[in-house]
């Protein structure tokens, strides 16, 4: 099971890599732009997305400038800050209440989320980039028919650790 799940991991990464490749370039310029000026990358994310506020922030190996968002530091946000929203889905209320205060505020942001077939709109419509995480269901089929594997927490970090590589390249050659 392990190997199977493996495998389909690294062909949901190769996907995203593949099919959001101008997103990933379009998205790490945007979110440049805060550690260029005066302001700040925030990041928000609920549930199991909180994992990548948690790397960026605390990790390792933290992208330079970021802060954590909630919900009550959205109105302290400035107009050279800009904000990276990760949902599980481009219809999740939380992630869409915290676009709308951004969206009145004038304040650019990118969201990474499934954008599911019923959720038109959402997200992938009002963000200025979106990043399509492409996780409709499970990665492998149970016994009884069902999908189980739904990894959307290592598809969100995946596409974290690729816009702050792209973020820091961009950096670099702009301290040249």
């Amino acid at each position: 099971m392990l190997k199977m799940f493996t495998t389909q991991l690294m062909g949901l990464f190769k996907r995203i890599e593949e099919k959001e490749e101008f997103a990933f370039e379009d998205a790490a310029r945007l979110l440049a732009q805060a550690p260029v000026g005066d302001g700040s990358i925030y990041i928000y994310g609920e549930k199991e997305m909180k994992a990548v506020s948690a790397e960026a922030v605390d990790g390792a190996e933290p992208l330079k400038s970021a802060k954590a968002l909630s919900m009550e530091s959205a109105a302290d946000l400035d107009i050279a800050d800009r904000v990276l929203i990760f949902a599980r889905t481009s219809a999740d209320e939380a992630a869409l209440s915290i676009a709308s205060q951004l969206q009145e505020k004038g304040i650019p942001f990118v969201a990474i989320s499934t954008v599911m077939d019923d959720s038109a709109g959402g997200l992938a419509e009002i963000a200025d980039v979106h990043i399509d995480l492409r996780l409709t269901k499970g990665l492998l089929p149970d016994e009884f028919g069902n999908r189980i594997g739904y990894p959307s927490s290592m598809a969100a970090l995946f596409v974290y650790y690729g816009l702050k590589f792209t973020i820091e390249e961009i950096l670099a050659e702009y301290e040249m």
